[in-house]
């Protein structure tokens, strides 16, 4: 039976979220070392979980010499030419956040009631993929305190149940006690009928 289409955003399930990672991140290490075995490729990947956790693998020898050789490839490519490319690439960037910055900034107006006209299907289209990322990061943020608190709570639990538990073996120590005490005070016991015998 054929897999549905995966759509490819944040899931918000925490414990989702971690499996897959577990299981897409078991996958791509496994690929990575057959295509090294298969083709002889020099492969490097590294892999920062969410939480901070790294994962590498690095097929031939060590990351650290896999890396050096990847910056001496990248400083010769920039000597052969890719300084020309740089100013072109960044000046596009900034053309772009500018486009972007004057888009929320129109939305926000917007939204306030002090934009002047209509916006664009097309800008309409844009503001709303912004607040559904926004929306995604908002939720995941959201779940993570509420995850926290609740770890919290139950680490309040677990400090509550055990001095609970202390207080009874010390409420048991002292009916203990008491019960011992009026022993030795001599208050007297009801008396069974072999007592009774012994007294007549």
């Amino acid at each position: 039976m054929a897999r549905g289409k995966v759509q490819m955003r944040r899931i918000e399930n925490p414990v989702q979220r971690q499996v897959t990672f577990c299981k897409r991140r078991a996958g791509l290490l496994k690929k990575a070392r057959e295509l090294s075995v298969l083709c002889g490729a020099d492969i490097g990947i590294i892999i920062f979980s969410t939480h901070g956790k790294l994962y590498e693998l690095a097929t031939n020898g060590d990351m650290q010499s896999l890396i050096e050789r990847y910056k001496s490839i990248g400083a010769e490519a920039q000597i052969e030419g890719g300084e020309v490319n740089q100013p072109q690439v960044s000046e596009q960037e900034i053309s772009m956040l500018k486009q972007e910055i004057n888009l929320l900034q129109k939305g926000i107006r917007y939204m306030h009631g002090e934009g002047e006209g209509h916006m664009t299907l097309g800008e309409l289209q844009a503001l709303e993929r912004h607040l559904e990322i926004w929306m995604c990061h908002i939720r995941s943020t959201k779940m993570q305190i509420m995850f926290q608190e609740i770890q919290l709570l139950k680490n309040k639990e677990g400090i509550l149940k055990a001095a609970n538990e202390i207080l009874q073996e010390k409420i048991a120590e002292q009916n203990g006690l008491f019960d011992i005490g009026a022993v030795t005070a001599g208050i007297p016991y009801p008396l069974t009928i072999q007592d009774n015998i012994f007294q007549i």
